[in-house]
């Protein structure tokens, strides 16, 4: 007997108990799937319940908290009140960042609004660009979420908890539907930052896959430099050669897996397999040499510089290329003080490219099977900070566009104060809970068994906002 022979027959305690928990966890998922899909590979079906509007999903994430009293939620009656106390009847038991204990001051928006297109969709004059494509945007203005700081904000936005180590929804959507590509991640992430507000910092478990397999965890694509750090052969290293190397390492992997199968084997020999064939379809990617002049103007970019701009049309690339979840984070929207000011250069750096990849989808006819969700991880006070605001998660504002969801439309309100979500409150569950509803996924339908709970990504709660479906 050799040694490939003596070690594929190892068979441990601890890996016999292992192969049969995982045989478990394979029943559970097989219950989520049709007998004719369930191939075990990411470029099938694996989880649609309904007929799907959408394919995929694009998430414009504005880090940093927007106000939504400067962008798409006006209160006149704040204006009337600019410098007047708060009433306690709004603030009274609420909670409350950075302004615990201070005297709080009504601040009245620091921009006009206007109304757009066919149905008046009101917003910020600050969004003209977006104006021009208002009847292909749902403004959602009473949204609702439960953390009031940063990081577990984002992490809640993101992953349905505060707790970390939860699977992100980009890797709830690609674990739910594999990916329509073989030679890229299905959900890549981008990032960019720019002028005005403070550059909070984002962590990369925002986009961790958590306990379910590692291989849908979202790849970070840096948009400037080498997209993909050490994906290039070494010096003197043919693909030849680098062909030979995958492959005797993979058959290794695979005597390994056949004795203890561990998923995280599996994940292993599939991620050198990406690895290898992201060595061609990255930089292809990348070169914008192929984009015509007048779609380079129409986003306000020259080529892949790192820009918001320069991520939303690498953003429409993905999404030709099979790419299931493409998050772009756009950070600086942390407006403590200066927001008037700010605020406009934020608006100036989305607004266009924003409009862009709506107008680009549309012609390309992908619009119709693609969600675009734009928003951040909270809102802003209506209350003063000096002259900026306190982070808010009692009434925000997002909108949402494309795959499944009505054009022209503002859903929900706030106060007159713009404080509480007053009229069809959707909170972030519900969200997601849509977005995954536009997929064709019933979001109680789609879970992971961890720890022995069944485990999804809007936990016990989230109800689908039926009131903005096309």
């Amino acid at each position: 007997m050799d040694l490939y022979e003596k070690f594929a027959r190892t068979m441990t305690r601890r890996s016999f108990l292992g192969r049969a928990s995982t045989g478990i966890g394979s029943m559970a998922l097989a219950s989520l799937l049709s007998p004719s899909t369930s191939r075990a590979d990411d470029t099938g079906v694996r989880a649609i319940h309904h007929p799907p509007k959408a394919k995929r999903v694009i998430h414009l994430y504005q880090a940093g908290g927007p106000s939504h009293l400067e962008t798409f939620d006006y209160k006149p009656k704040l204006g009337q009140m600019n410098g007047q106390p708060m009433p306690e009847s709004f603030t009274k038991g609420q909670p409350i960042a950075q302004l615990q204990g201070a005297k709080l001051t009504c601040f009245a928006p620091q921009h006009p609004f206007k109304r757009f297109g066919k149905n008046g969709v009101e917003m910020s004059e600050l969004f003209p660009k977006l104006g021009a494509v208002a009847d292909e945007i749902c403004i959602v203005r009473s949204l609702v979420t439960e953390q009031i700081n940063h990081d577990p904000a984002h992490t809640f936005m993101n992953t349905g908890t505060s707790i970390s180590g939860r699977p992100s929804m980009g890797s709830w959507l690609w674990y739910g539907l594999g990916a329509d590509t073989d030679n890229l991640p299905g959900f890549v992430v981008l990032t960019s930052s720019g002028r005005g507000g403070q550059n909070q910092p984002i962590a990369t478990r925002q986009w961790s896959s958590g306990f379910i397999p590692s291989k849908y965890q979202g790849v970070h694509f840096r948009s400037q430099g080498e997209p993909v750090l050490y994906l290039g052969n070494p010096a003197g290293v043919t693909p030849g050669r680098q062909r030979d190397v995958i492959d005797s390492v993979d058959a290794l992997n695979r005597i390994h897996l056949d004795s203890v199968d561990d998923p995280e084997i599996a994940t292993r020999i599939s991620q050198y397999e990406m690895a290898f064939r992201m060595q061609s379809s990255v930089p292809a990617l990348m070169n914008l040499s192929d984009e015509t002049e007048e779609t380079l103007k129409l986003y306000g970019t020259k080529g892949a510089d790192g820009s918001f701009a320069a991520n939303c049309l690498l953003a429409r690339r993905l999404a030709e290329r099979g790419v299931r979840f493409i998050q772009l984070y756009h950070r600086d929207w942390d407006h403590h003080g200066n927001l008037k000011n700010d605020i406009k250069l934020k608006a100036e750096e989305v607004d266009g490219p924003a409009a862009a990849l709506i107008t680009d989808l549309k012609r390309r006819g992908m619009l119709d099977e693609t969600l675009i969700l734009y928003g951040g991880e909270f809102g802003r006070t209506p209350m003063a900070q000096g002259n900026g605001r306190d982070h808010h998660i009692k009434g925000f504002s997002c909108w949402l566009a494309g795959g499944g969801i009505q054009g022209g439309l503002m859903h929900g309100a706030t106060d007159e104060l713009g404080y509480h979500a007053a009229e069809d409150i959707v909170h972030v569950h519900d969200l997601h809970a849509t977005m995954l509803h536009v997929l064709g996924i019933d979001h109680k339908r789609l879970t992971f068994k961890f720890q022995g709970r069944d485990f999804r990504l809007t936990d016990v709660h989230g109800n689908v906002v039926q009131k903005i479906l096309a």
